[in-house]
């Protein structure tokens, strides 16, 4: 079973950039799809971006962060990294990971219920 832990996290400012990683161990990695998520106080959990898992390779984003924020995956070392830029207050929020496997559709690695497997989150906390 694969467990993930997200690093990376802090205060930054207004147009600051940002570097999350996802760590894993456990279970065969690259089998996994990956998405990141955020969770803003007194708001649902939201999708930001995901990375599908095994054979070809597929990237999907969030609107809100699109142009901004980019997702890659190191299958050698088990992570799967989170580039924020242009951050704003907005993107002010903890931030999960979480994997799952079995499927490459967005309408499926955008949703948080398919992940069976979650990281205990880090803050990401923008200043104006």
């Amino acid at each position: 079973q694969v467990q993930l832990a997200e690093s990376g996290g802090g205060l930054v400012q207004a147009g600051d950039s940002l570097r999350l990683s996802c760590a894993a161990s456990g279970g065969t990695f690259s089998s996994y799809a990956v998405g990141w998520f955020r969770q803003a106080p007194g708001k649902e959990r939201e999708f930001v971006l995901a990375i599908s898992g095994g054979g070809p390779q597929f990237t999907y984003y969030a609107d809100a962060v699109k142009g901004r924020f980019t997702i890659s995956r190191d299958n050698a070392k088990n992570t799967v990294d989170l580039q924020m830029n242009s951050l704003n207050p907005d993107d002010t929020a903890v931030y999960y990971c979480a994997a799952g496997i079995g499927s490459r559709l967005k309408t499926t690695l955008s949703r948080a219920t398919w992940y069976p497997h979650w990281g205990q989150g880090t803050q990401v906390t923008v200043s104006s």
